[in-house]
């Protein structure tokens, strides 16, 4: 399979990530070549996650898997949770499928899609346990912040897409955007929740390291679905 052969994906005209750099290295591309066949999903229908993962307990879609360092050892200390990792940088995508490869694991499947798209128009409603959103795009000048993707509709919609009682774990390092989730969040009675500690679950990726080195404060914050 070629690079080509993954699927585009729709473009919003107000896309909530920057389409950065795409160059892929080597490794990234083999992996891409062989696994994304059998790991990829292209998003051209109804996306029902019960069918995907028939014997998990439970479904975890993580919007912006990054390199997925964070997405695959999660999954490797959760093999009784499907995930769905959604990510448009094709760079992420073959690094990514490596790590599946390498932890062979088998309770991963990657969609190449705008999330806020996947989830309007092809996700089945109360079908997802779980939200994770880590580290997202901050768009730190106020000009951008209407680029930023937890917004009012994106709350209404996900609230649509989770079960009673599922969650959204959102982390960033940006103390701006953490207090944009909490303005968002309290303008909605659909959710409960606020600032966590961070979950010992959640690894700590060369993402956040950087950030920490640099004086950046990453806030966790969950807010859960009300019934």
């Amino acid at each position: 399979m070629s690079q080509n052969s993954l699927p585009e994906f729709i473009r919003p005209s107000n896309r909530s990530f920057r389409l950065r750099g795409t160059r892929i290295t080597a490794a990234q591309q083999t992996a891409t070549d062989r696994f994304w066949d059998q790991y990829g999903i292209t998003p051209d229908h109804q996306i029902i996650p019960s069918q995907i993962f028939p014997e998990s307990k439970a479904v975890i879609m993580e919007i912006g898997t990054g390199m997925g360092e964070a997405t695959a050892e999660i999954a490797r200390t959760f093999p009784e949770i499907g995930f769905l990792a959604v990510e448009v940088h094709r760079p992420g995508i073959g690094a990514l499928l490596a790590r599946i490869n390498d932890f062979e694991l088998s309770n991963i499947r990657l969609i190449s899609e705008d999330a806020r798209v996947l989830l309007a128009e092809l996700m089945a409603d109360e079908s997802l346990d779980a939200i994770h959103l880590y580290f997202p795009d901050p768009w730190p000048k106020s000009k951008h912040w209407k680029r930023r993707i937890v917004q009012q509709d994106f709350i209404e919609l996900i609230a649509k897409k989770l079960k009673p009682k599922g969650y959204i774990h959102i982390a960033t390092d940006w103390l701006g955007y953490a207090s944009w989730v909490q303005e968002q969040f309290s303008n909605t009675d659909l959710f409960d929740g606020g600032v966590i500690p961070k979950p010992a679950f959640r690894p700590e990726t060369r993402f956040e390291e950087k950030g920490l080195t640099k004086g950046h404060l990453v806030t966790d914050l969950k807010y859960i679905k009300r019934s």
